[in-house]
């Protein structure tokens, strides 16, 4: 069967006014803010996720997390347009990298596909051969 993950997305149109923001109490000037997506990501879509966000220019920024259906910034008020512009790149990324996966999902669905076909043409050979030597079998009973 084959796994075919859906795209995640900041949820659209946002309400801004809906947006939970509050001040961060570990580090200073800090506030976090909860981003909503448009449905809960899976598995597979966090790890790409992860995988984009800490292979960008802000790894040692490590203040960005799913949080079910939200996305978790960490930030100062001085940073929040760049760290935006950055969370909807490395989204972009992500989904990039969820079509690719998809694409190898299929690939590795038609491969397992073809060698079932292989496994079952296999099989009616041999059922049929046994079918014959029990004909040729009973028949000389």
């Amino acid at each position: 069967m084959k796994e075919i993950v859906k795209k995640v997305k900041l949820l659209q149109p946002v309400n801004v006014e809906s947006i939970h923001i509050r001040k961060d109490h570990y580090f200073p000037n800090a506030y976090i803010i909860d981003l909503p997506l448009d449905s809960v990501p899976d598995h597979v879509w966090q790890d790409i996720f992860e995988r984009e966000w800490k292979s960008s220019r802000h790894l040692w920024d490590r203040k960005l997390f799913v949080v079910s259906d939200k996305l978790r910034l960490v930030t100062t008020a001085d940073e929040i347009e760049e760290k935006l512009d950055w969370v909807k790149q490395v989204i972009n990324l992500t989904n990039e990298g969820i079509d690719e996966y998809n694409r190898e999902a299929e690939a590795r669905g038609v491969q397992v596909d073809e060698r079932m076909e292989r496994t079952m043409e296999g099989d009616k050979a041999e059922v049929q051969m046994i079918r014959d030597i029990v004909r040729r079998k009973v028949e000389a009973f």
